[in-house]
């Protein structure tokens, strides 16, 4: 699907046709052209066709998912980002990019069709004229940054995932949560490898090194630089918290461990002489016996081995062995 806007006379307008003549660096229109998962033969007629794009440019733009990058060409700016969409349930870290082809008069977006950014720019674009007044760098630079604002609600979902896993480590509230971890872990990673390739491409977007960026462009791309700088930092530190996070929970199943082996090993160092004195008076080899009859020895026995394993665990207690 094709979608094309002109702001021209004060007005921004949905058009049906691009007239050739809104290219041309002297016009005074702003023409913004989204293509919304475009067919190969109507990308490339509208690419190569109509706005003569670099074939490399156009079969980047048409195909899979790309690394964040910008290049310049001669006519325009070809730049791809990449929007996030996390969904913490299903552990499923979502990057959807956008091409942006970036000329001195046009616009032109090409995507997937589930860009909440476009979404949101495309019903201001037709209620406020000046969305498109600024210029195609303003209206590239208000995309960028509601792409940008959204990455806060994501991290900070997965902050409050790494909350609850962090109390549950600590409280001991469940026995399997290193899945859990590893799958937060693994989201970081994700996260990362989305924030820093896109932070050093609006790094250069806000260097001024293209003609296309205008010095004030340039400070805004800045502080949208800014932003993506302070995520990455974020995803740094989150990884760290989360290793922290496995390595206390580890930690805590060591100690809970240990001391079970503590009580197992108390109870069989108790039972260590019981066994010893059982087995010397069952021997069918003649044996010191106690004073009175039979049963009476019996209970002697009885009493000798209860006063051992009360003598033991008293010596234990005294030495915080138990």
């Amino acid at each position: 699907m094709i979608t094309v806007y002109i702001y021209q006379d004060g007005q921004t307008k949905k058009v049906d046709r691009i007239d050739p003549k809104w290219l041309e660096p002297s016009t005074r229109v702003t023409l913004w052209v989204d293509l919304v998962e475009p067919t190969p033969d109507e990308g490339q007629q509208l690419l190569s066709g109509t706005f003569h794009f670099h074939p490399l440019s156009v079969e980047d733009g048409l195909g899979a998912l790309h690394h964040p990058k910008v290049e310049p060409y001669e006519r325009y700016l070809y730049v791809i980002l990449h929007g996030i969409d996390y969904h913490a349930g299903e552990h499923q870290f979502a990057t959807r990019d956008i091409d942006f082809f970036l000329g001195d008069t046009y616009l032109v977006t090409v995507h997937d069709g589930h860009s909440r950014s476009i979404r949101m720019v495309r019903e201001l674009a037709q209620q406020h004229a000046h969305i498109l007044e600024e210029g195609p760098v303003a209206l590239m630079h208000r995309i960028v940054d509601s792409m940008v604002d959204n990455y806060a609600p994501e991290i900070a979902e997965i902050e409050t995932e790494m909350d609850e896993l962090e109390e549950k480590a600590i409280l001991g509230a469940s026995d399997n949560l290193v899945r859990p971890i590893l799958d937060v872990k693994r989201d970081l990673a994700a996260l990362r490898r989305v924030v820093i390739p896109q932070r050093d491409v609006v790094g250069r977007l806000a260097r001024r090194e293209f003609p296309q960026i205008s010095n004030e462009m340039a400070y805004r791309f800045r502080d949208v630089y800014d932003h993506l700088v302070r995520y990455a930092d974020e995803a740094a530190i989150f990884q760290d918290r989360v290793t922290g996070i496995l390595e206390g929970y580890l930690s805590a199943i060591s100690n809970r461990l240990n001391q079970v082996m503590k009580v197992l090993t108390v109870m069989s160092t108790i039972f260590l002489p019981l066994t010893v004195l059982t087995g010397m008076w069952g021997m069918n080899v003649p044996l010191p016996t106690f004073p009175g009859s039979a049963q009476l020895q019996f209970w002697w026995l009885v009493g000798i081995m209860l006063a051992i394993s009360a003598a033991m665990l008293l010596l234990f207690r005294r030495k915080n062995w138990i």
